[in-house]
């Protein structure tokens, strides 16, 4: 078997009897039943993602901000040039990108992934280079991507997930960074909810009313070309996506295999949950949506993922940002699972055992 198909068999569902165990505390835990509202269901979420109550804290975190040009840039959807790509690239691997302040408050550790950044990076501490190619095709005059580079993308979000997992991170943050790429998020999130271009596309960078209709026009024209098929995640994403949406999507993948909790981030990862869920549903089961983005697409996505935000800050920004502030969030809820003391533990009176008359 493929490193795909290898990943995918080893994808189990959360364990069951230790989800019932973490519901089971959390109602004997020194506080009113379900006052911790959705950190608990993510405290279980963690029990069932480990095999264990309580689970393993998800700590320490890993930052992988996978990095790739867009062919489609060269129909004119965003006013920014395509070589501010390169430039954040450098940025993130500097420290000072608004991931890496957010990032260094939390304790987390960023690492940068060239998959498909459209020039030729210099080696620095922090980039892994696994460039599939410089960018994608213009996917309005044939397929983004051939299918083996589609694979390719696939298997290396898989690969970096296994090393940041062998490095010692317990949790995993996917992010982005791409020119023109809420343009190829919104054309998968079209092709996977079915939802029309004009549903799902917002204005990425802060794009005028002209520029987001031409948007919309340009998703349609791709999606009428090649018409996707969402039972066929990885032509669909050859067809209209990235090379970072095949790898976040390969990401997620490789941490539901590692039983690595995945905090994912806006419009563009979610996007890439939609080819992960695709390809193994199960796969899903070990997320977190950890904020929702302002574009239009984002909540389609969540929504069809069946992922709650954590937090909802109208950000847009991309890069992890939006996750890594929600980090804090996944790892109290493992740490209250963990430490809040139960009622006999404490001999405090439990309200609700006085009220049924059991002892």
């Amino acid at each position: 078997m493929s490193t795909l198909e290898e990943t995918i068999a080893a994808i189990r569902p959360l364990d069951e009897s230790a989800i019932a165990e973490a519901r089971a505390r959390q109602d004997r835990m020194t506080k009113p039943r379900g006052s911790l509202g959705v950190l608990e269901d993510v405290s279980v979420k963690l029990a069932g993602l480990a095999g264990a109550c309580p689970p393993e804290l998800p700590e320490p975190a890993a930052v992988a901000v996978f990095a790739s040009d867009h062919g489609v840039h060269a129909q004119g959807v965003t006013p920014w040039p395509q070589e501010v790509t390169a430039q954040m690239v450098y940025n993130f691997l500097a420290g000072g990108a608004v991931v890496n302040v957010f990032a260094a408050q939390v304790g987390a550790r960023v690492t940068v992934v060239d998959i498909g950044v459209a020039a030729d990076l210099e080696p620095v501490p922090g980039l892994l280079t696994y460039k599939v190619a410089p960018g994608t095709a213009d996917m309005t005059q044939g397929p983004a991507m051939t299918p083996a580079q589609a694979r390719q993308a696939v298997e290396t979000g898989i690969r970096v997930a296994g090393e940041l997992a062998a490095s010692g991170a317990r949790c995993l943050v996917a992010g982005d960074m791409g020119i023109a790429n809420t343009t190829a998020s919104a054309a998968l999130i079209s092709v996977f909810t079915g939802l029309g271009p004009d549903e799902v596309t917002g204005r990425g960078t802060g794009i005028d009313d002209a520029m987001l209709a031409h948007k919309v026009d340009v998703i349609g024209r791709a999606l009428a070309l090649h018409r996707p098929d969402p039972a066929d995640p990885l032509g669909a994403l050859a067809a209209v996506g990235g090379f970072e949406h095949g790898a976040i999507a390969g990401f997620i993948l490789g941490g539901a295999a590692a039983r690595l909790p995945v905090v994912l981030d806006g419009v563009i990862v979610g996007a890439s949950a939609l080819v992960a869920a695709a390809l193994a549903p199960e796969s899903i089961a070990g997320c977190l949506a950890g904020h929702r983005s302002v574009e239009p697409g984002h909540t389609a996505a969540l929504r069809h993922l069946g992922l709650r935000p954590l937090i909802d800050l109208d950000l847009r920004l991309g890069e992890g940002t939006g996750a890594v502030l929600a980090l804090p969030l996944v790892q109290s809820a493992a740490r209250a699972l963990r430490d809040v003391a139960t009622f006999d533990s404490a001999g405090v009176t439990d309200k609700d055992v006085l009220e049924t008359g059991q002892s």
